[in-house]
């Protein structure tokens, strides 16, 4: 009996260029991510992003409507990975003591390599006060780093066979709130920050329970 061949479903034109702009704005995304992250959304341009990437302004334009258009596609894009950071360390738990140890190292980790990123977050979230356009975005991207943070909270009491004394969003503006003022400190070159969010959120973590 002959093996059944099947032939690779070819894209129509439409889908073809439907993706060629996705990964356009994805690369442009790339390029501009840095430029924003360090200079925050006042001060950032799409003119000032082009003249520190090699994209053109007017490319910038025509893949992103403005300048709010191209930081929340930033953010999502950042987001998409960020909001699985502790996931691997959830799963791999096997007591209380040792994932409480493991999720403060990894907050204070992930705040030493990613902090122009963490800014920009909360920059765009402190916008959306003011700024009805980010609104939906950052509702969202708030919503599933709640849900980041009660995946390692439950592990945690599931562990410690323990009940929730916090609510998951209670849980998260603790640690959410941590994570910030110890931001700040490192932003502001205290060396202390980052032991003292690990010592922190190991602390707090059984207030919890």
């Amino acid at each position: 009996m002959s093996e059944a061949t099947t032939t690779p479903q070819k894209r129509s034109p439409a889908r073809r260029q439907t993706d060629k702009i996705a990964e356009r704005r994805m690369q442009l995304a790339t390029s501009a991510l840095q430029t924003l992250a360090e200079l925050g959304y006042a001060r950032t341009s799409l003119r000032e992003i082009a003249q520190n990437s090699e994209f053109s302004h007017g490319v910038l334009h025509y893949y992103f409507d403005d300048k709010v258009d191209l930081l929340t596609y930033c953010v999502r894009q950042y987001e998409d990975v960020c909001v699985t950071r502790y996931d691997a360390i959830v799963a791999a738990a096997e007591t209380a003591d040792g994932l409480r140890r493991d999720f403060a190292a990894a907050m204070a980790m992930t705040l030493r390599v990613d902090a122009p990123m963490h800014r920009l977050w909360y920059d765009v979230r402190n916008q959306s006060l003011f700024d009805e356009s980010f609104r939906t975005d950052v509702q969202e991207i708030d919503q599933r780093r709640e849900a980041m943070i009660w995946r390692v909270v439950d592990r945690y009491l599931e562990l410690r066979e323990a009940e929730p004394a916090v609510t998951p969003a209670a849980a998260y503006g603790i640690l959410d709130g941590l994570f910030q003022q110890a931001l700040l400190r490192h932003l502001f070159g205290d060396a202390d920050a980052l032991d003292r969010l690990r010592d922190e959120v190991e602390r707090v973590l059984d207030t919890m329970i």
